[in-house]
This record gives structure tokens, sequence and C-alpha cells, in this order.
């Protein structure tokens, strides 16, 4: 059975995960989006943040790199 506390983590990251790439695309489309530009860095704060940490193992910079890579390619 899986653990409820582990299924939200999860899904906090993933949904991080998918704002930041869509931000990402705004940004790569326009470089000026303001919008975008403050999601991508307010997103880079939650995985560079302790609650981050708490909620995985993953390592946020490695992730913001891989996620910069597949999106800016």
């Amino acid at each position: 059975m899986n653990d409820p506390y582990e299924n939200l983590a999860n899904a906090v990251i993933l949904q991080a995960v998918r704002d930041y790439r869509t931000a990402l695309k705004a940004l790569r489309m326009n470089p000026r989006n303001k919008a975008a530009q403050t999601e991508k860095e307010s997103i880079e704060r939650f995985f560079r943040s302790q609650w981050y940490q708490a909620l995985t193992t993953v390592d946020g910079e490695m992730l913001i790199r891989k996620l910069n890579e597949e999106v800016m390619r």
C-alpha cells in the first residue's frame, strides 16, 4: 500500500516540475515575459528549499539543470 504522505509529496513535486516546464517554455518564446520569469524564480527557490528537501531525496540543483536542458534544446 502506498504511503499517503509520499503520494502527496510526489504530487507537489510533479506539479512544480510541470509549472517549471511551462515557465521555461514561455520564456523560450518570449524572454521578456515577466510573469514566466517570476514563476521560474519562485519554483527554483522551492527546488532549493528545506521544504523540498523534506519531500524528496532528488537533488534540486540537478532537477533544475535537467529541466532546463530538456526544455531549452
